[in-house]
């Protein structure tokens, strides 16, 4: 999710300064972007499954020819037309502003709060959740369209935040380099894993967190027993995922055949295959997989509430939902939408993916990645 076609470079340097400031002070260090093979554009989107467009009531003004700022980690993309489509039926145009990482993005949500820099906040997630909430950044707003949306992925019943889509983070392995397939997180602490496991710093990247996440979720006290067992079979840690992937992991050439990366990384390596092919080389330890859903928010002091909500509500719509595979490489939350082919036939999508209470999270994140750093780094 790296691709970036809509661009708004204007920022505010002190603003921008002071939210780096504020994420350090919060210790979560950088956490860039969720990497995914750059997704080329794809074709404009009909406008099938679109929300009907409500007028507006006799006494309430028209939102035609108001512009909403939507905020966003700069991973955020969408093919062309998209936010087109939404402007072409409520009248409302779309400024984007991307501001970083998914900690700075919400660090300068706080910092602005009640004057905010946009109106909706694209690209909180639930590692990042419970921060937001207790800062009161968001508005409450419960979109018609959440009717269509699995309770599983509504973790705020207040309904300030509206979820979007959702990821994955799983361990994968390179079928044809494994000593054999790995379908368990022990396996990795076997002698014939040694040396062949690497992963990316929790304080640094948004899958190493993750990880983490996922190894404190399946083994509760235990975790540090088993990064003590993972370094003692020679796990390498790099800054982020390009780094794993394509550097240290054998699909960049590296001697190294299970990363750390993505449920949707086997339909990517189909998808960019050269030469072309139907069978993607990578598999899922479907038991190690951390479930990641990125939300969407009003942010109070909104100027344009209205036209926020009608861009919360497009971001539930099919022209949304149908367009996110395939350019950010997540999955729509709502039943209705359609899955592209190759995240149907190449995505092992687990039955019950690991997951953390966001307010635990966000109680615990700095000690738990501070003793990760003494287990695995010292």
């Amino acid at each position: 999710m790296t691709n970036h076609l809509l661009r708004r470079p204007y920022r505010l340097a002190a603003v921008v300064a002071a939210a780096m400031l504020l994420v350090a002070a919060c210790g979560d260090g950088e956490i860039p972007e969720t990497n995914t093979p750059v997704p080329p554009q794809t074709d404009e989107p009909s406008a099938a499954g679109a929300p009907a467009i409500e007028e507006p009531a006799a006494n309430e003004p028209s939102i035609a020819g108001t512009t909403v700022t939507l905020i966003s980690h700069d991973s955020f993309t969408l093919s062309e037309g998209t936010l087109e489509e939404f402007t072409a039926q409520t009248g409302v145009n779309v400024e984007l502003l991307e501001v970083g990482d998914a900690g700075t993005l919400v660090a300068e949500a706080i910092l602005t709060k009640g004057t905010p820099l946009g109106d909706v906040l694209f690209g909180i997630d639930n590692t990042f959740l419970q921060r937001g909430l207790d800062a009161g950044i968001f508005d409450r707003y419960e979109s018609p369209a959440l009717a269509g949306v699995s309770p599983e992925f509504q973790l705020d019943p207040r309904h300030r935040v509206t979820p979007v889509d959702y990821g994955d983070v799983c361990v994968n392995y390179w079928i044809d380099a494994v000593p054999r397939v790995p379908e368990t997180l022990d396996d990795l602490t076997f002698p014939e894993f040694a040396d062949q496991f690497v992963v990316q710093h929790p304080e640094t990247s948004s899958p190493g967190l993750a990880f983490l996440l996922a190894t404190i979720a399946a083994f509760g006290d235990g975790w540090e027993l088993y990064w003590e067992d993972l370094r003692a079979n020679g796990v390498t840690v790099t800054a982020g995922w390009e780094d794993a992937y394509y550097g240290e992991f054998t699909a960049g050439g590296g001697d190294r055949s299970v990363v750390v990366s993505y449920a949707s990384s086997p339909p990517a390596e189909v998808i960019y295959a050269d030469p072309p092919t139907d069978v993607a080389p990578t598999g899922v330890i479907t038991e190690s997989c951390y479930r990641q859903i990125e939300f969407a928010g009003i942010l109070t002091g909104t100027d344009n509430e209205a036209g926020a909500r009608a861009l919360i509500d497009f971001m539930l719509s099919e022209t949304w939902q149908n367009d996110v595979p395939l350019n950010m490489f997540v999955y729509p939350v709502i039943e209705s939408a359609t899955l592209p082919p190759e995240f149907v036939e190449h995505t092992a999508v687990p039955d019950d993916p690991l997951m953390l209470d966001p307010a635990d999270i966000e109680a615990n994140r700095d000690a738990w990645t501070e003793r990760w750093v003494e287990i695995v780094l010292r």
